[in-house]
């Protein structure tokens, strides 16, 4: 019903906020963390774990206009509204829907100095696997990708593709930054055993 899907627009981020206010980080690496670099930058965290990660990117940025690339879809569409509400510029389309604009507005913010938020593996994933598009973009512009590994030690995880996590309240949860500078690839053979590579690296252990 609409009147319930907005006002669960309306309260989901003020819940979110108050379920994270509750937890206790540890950051590791923390001389990595995006907000230590100038310029243009891609800052990327799993789809499974982005109930966290999209407020870590504010908290990061307090101040700056954050681009989150969000998919078409109906969840995407959710996913959205609940963005705009905390503030963030939105930039809809995914790899398999409007990836050539997405890709020219990913560009045009990124030259502008912009800071771009994207989950690498959604929005259908195969969980934590990082798609051609995200490291092509970041290889052909020479834009650093700083990579949030995010970890609960207490959470519910979903039976969803990406094994959706939401923290139990007052758990434990560790952030790892990576700092990503993606080579000049100069073939989809390149591209592809780069791509496994860092996924592989990335991964959940």
């Amino acid at each position: 019903m609409p009147i319930l899907r907005n006002l669960g627009i309306l309260l989901l981020p003020a819940i979110v906020k108050v379920l994270f206010s509750t937890l206790r980080a540890t950051f590791t690496n923390p001389e990595l963390q995006p907000d230590h670099h100038a310029g243009k930058i891609i800052y990327a965290f799993w789809h499974g774990k982005m109930m966290y990660g999209w407020l870590l990117a504010k908290k990061i940025f307090p101040d700056k206009n954050i681009h989150a690339v969000v998919s078409q879809s109906k969840d995407g569409e959710l996913l959205s509204h609940v963005l705009a509400k905390l503030g963030f510029s939105l930039i809809r389309g995914s790899s398999s829907k409007g990836s050539s604009e997405v890709k020219k507005s990913m560009i045009a913010r990124l030259e502008k100095n912009g800071i771009i938020a994207i989950t690498p593996d959604g929005p259908r994933g195969p969980s934590q696997t990082l798609k051609y598009g995200t490291l092509r973009l970041a290889s052909e512009r020479d834009v650093p990708i700083v990579f949030a590994a995010i970890r609960f030690t207490k959470a519910l995880r979903l039976r969803s593709w990406d094994g959706f996590e939401i923290p139990l309240p007052f758990s434990a949860l560790s952030v790892t930054y990576h700092l990503i500078k993606v080579p000049v690839l100069h073939s989809k053979e390149d591209l592809a055993v780069f791509e496994r590579q860092l996924s592989k690296q990335l991964a959940d252990a």
